[in-house]
């Protein structure tokens, strides 16, 4: 997998933007690090036109001046020492300004991607995975631009040096330097679309390891003995991508062994010369060694140059992937006549709703007509693939519909704002999260608003009918619901006091308090709500939603056919189109898909209970 390499233009806005970023986030730390840098370019220089002049004293025995050129040399190469120091700590602080200003920015431009379809492309994710790269360090853009500053004044100031002693030989030190730059900028796009090429691969490497350490998969692995499968597994894409880093380092290697042997030999004939020119009188000591430290000044500094040029550029390269995101076009049409939506009145609308997730994927719904009257409670039912997680998705509007149009009181979903949308809907998802935070977190997240209200976080909590749970932990509400964390983030020590964990029946009731939270929503949906209870706990829970559904707008999807008895209306899904719709009792009188799916859950209880018998 490849990707085109970014044009002329693009690095140019990226650069561009990168170094807006990192001005806004340290102005005052950027011009002291650009001072310091400029002190740093100047001194080699300085060092070596007096250590010319100290050798050239001594030869000459001029005692006078000794003592002063002393002084000197002490003081530049303090001043050079001082700026090294400022220079690392200067450094390090725009780093990490920088860094919280881009973490800030991608994740900004991530949570505002308001659909699900990029989280479910895997060139996003790779794409998403080099942009928390770069955002981790985008000061290095600043630093490798002042690096190769400092180096291109360093060169400057040598170059015009070496060309007082030998203006041919002058050119040849500095031309020498142009293949080795064009050679690394060849190599930086190399290794950009190695790193893009070899990102599958450490994803899968680090979703293997994220499961050998994680407490969600140990029981599974643990018994069945997964441990040396999934490190396999893992050291087999960590091969992959390092056999492709080798490749490119072996070239590499290669590559750079040649230019510093050209460069030796460079550096070795101007010294077989300055030696021979000082022996026929022409160059004074001072001269040598002027000469001597002008070559090794430019080479060093022209590498430098060259190497923070093209470092420089490959992180531009992966800014990129940075910019691309922070920058996308929105995942979801913007909203067109209908900035707000009214309260429900009517009902919502699925007028010939099709949908796919791409023109390469089968279709998952196929025409659906369905009407969701105001107040009553609609149950989606039937096999696994038959559309009803999908349908749920359109409804929240995390996809658009691929034709047709769903419309709420008349106004089509795909004209109102998807936050505006969703700020009117409660849900409980079967794949809810378990977030690892407080039982008050856990059950804000719900509703924010709520969160600084313990009340009526406590009555969220016994309307799902776990609050005696929760005030019975540890730290009652405040109590950590992880084991992966200390309970007091100050206390360091190995004995720290960990946070709990609830079962899975737990965790449910949680969820179903975050719905609770948003009671006065207009459109409620349930997704599995009983999911993981026991049949006591079922029969509370469905009785406990019924009083949330009372008098709103509802739909329940589920496999466990005896709790939405009482629905208004039990829509049946096969294969994404409708093939049956109405009342628990007029569903059985038909004797379809309804009724043998009901008989078949009926009947497995009756002997369940004919068994204990």
């Amino acid at each position: 997998m490849s990707e085109p390499a970014p044009t002329s233009r693009e690095l140019a806005r990226s650069a561009a933007r990168a170094a807006a970023m990192v001005w806004r986030s340290a102005p005052v730390h950027v011009l002291a690090y650009l001072a310091v840098t400029l002190v740093g370019s100047a001194t080699p220089i300085a060092v070596a036109w007096l250590t010319k002049a100290v050798l050239d004293g001594v030869a000459l025995r001029q005692s006078g001046t000794l003592l002063t050129l002393a002084a000197a040399v002490a003081a530049v190469t303090t001043a050079a020492a001082v700026a090294a120091h400022a220079g690392h700590y200067l450094r390090a602080e725009v780093d990490r300004r920088a860094a919280l200003h881009a973490k800030d920015e991608l994740f900004a431009a991530v949570s505002g991607f308001t659909g699900l379809a990029r989280f479910e492309s895997p060139a996003f994710l790779d794409r998403l995975r080099l942009a928390q790269q770069s955002a981790s360090n985008p000061g290095r853009l600043v630093d490798t631009t002042l690096t190769a500053a400092r180096s291109a004044v360093t060169v400057a100031g040598f170059v015009a040096s070496l060309a007082l002693v030998n203006s041919a030989f002058t050119v040849l030190v500095v031309l020498s330097a142009l293949p080795a730059l064009l050679i690394e900028l060849r190599m930086s796009r190399q290794r950009n679309t190695m790193l893009w090429r070899i990102g599958p691969a450490e994803r899968r490497e680090m979703f293997y390891a994220h499961l050998m350490s994680t407490a969600d998969a140990a029981k599974e692995i643990r018994l069945f003995d997964l441990g040396a499968f999934l490190r396999l597994r893992m050291l087999a894409e960590l091969r992959t991508a390092n056999a492709e880093r080798r490749r490119m380092d072996r070239r590499e290697l290669r590559i750079h062994a040649s230019l510093s042997g050209a460069s030796a030999i460079v550096a070795g004939a101007g010294l077989i010369w300055a030696i021979l020119a000082a022996g026929q009188g022409r160059l004074s000591v001072g001269d040598v060694a002027m000469f001597v430290a002008a070559v090794a000044g430019v080479q060093a500094a022209l590498d430098s140059m060259v190497s923070a040029g093209v470092m420089a550029y490959e992180h531009l390269l992966t800014l990129h992937h940075h910019v691309a995101i922070v920058t996308a076009e929105p995942d979801l049409p913007a909203p067109g006549a209908h900035p707000s939506l009214p309260p429900l009145r009517r009902g919502i609308e699925l007028r010939d709703v099709w949908f796919r997730y791409s023109p390469d994927h089968p279709w998952i719904l196929r025409g659906v007509n369905l009407f969701i009257p105001n107040g009553h409670t609609v149950a989606l039912v039937g096999r696994n693939g038959a559309g009803k997680s999908t349908l749920v998705k359109l409804l929240c509007r995390f996809y658009d519909p691929t034709r047709g149009a769903i419309l709420w009181d008349g106004v089509d979903l795909r004209d109102v704002p998807p936050e505006t949308l969703r700020a009117r809907i409660g849900a409980v998802f079967q794949d809810f999260v378990s977030y690892e935070l407080t039982a008050t977190d856990n059950i804000a997240v719900g509703d924010l608003t709520a969160a600084q209200d313990p009340a009526r976080i406590e009555r969220a909590a016994r309307d799902a009918g776990i609050h005696d749970v929760v005030a019975a932990l540890p730290h009652g509400y405040r109590t950590l619901l992880s084991r992966g964390f200390p309970q007091d983030p100050d206390d360091e020590q190995d004995n720290a006091d960990s946070g709990v964990l609830l079962s899975g029946g737990q965790w449910q009731r949680l969820a179903l308090a975050r719905a609770f939270l948003r009671r006065d929503r207009d459109l409620m949906i349930l997704d599995e709500p009983s999911a993981g209870l026991d049949p006591e706990a079922e029969y509370e829970v469905h009785g406990r939603l019924a009083t949330l559904r009372s008098g709103r707008t509802s739909v329940v999807v589920t496999h466990r056919l005896g709790g939405i008895r009482t629905a208004d209306r039990i829509v049946v899904l096969t294969d994404g189109v409708v093939t049956e719709q109405g009342t628990h009792a007029a569903l059985l009188a038909e004797g379809g898909t309804y009724a043998e799916l009901f008989a078949r859950q009926a009947t497995g209880y009756r002997d369940d209970v004919e068994l204990s018998r």
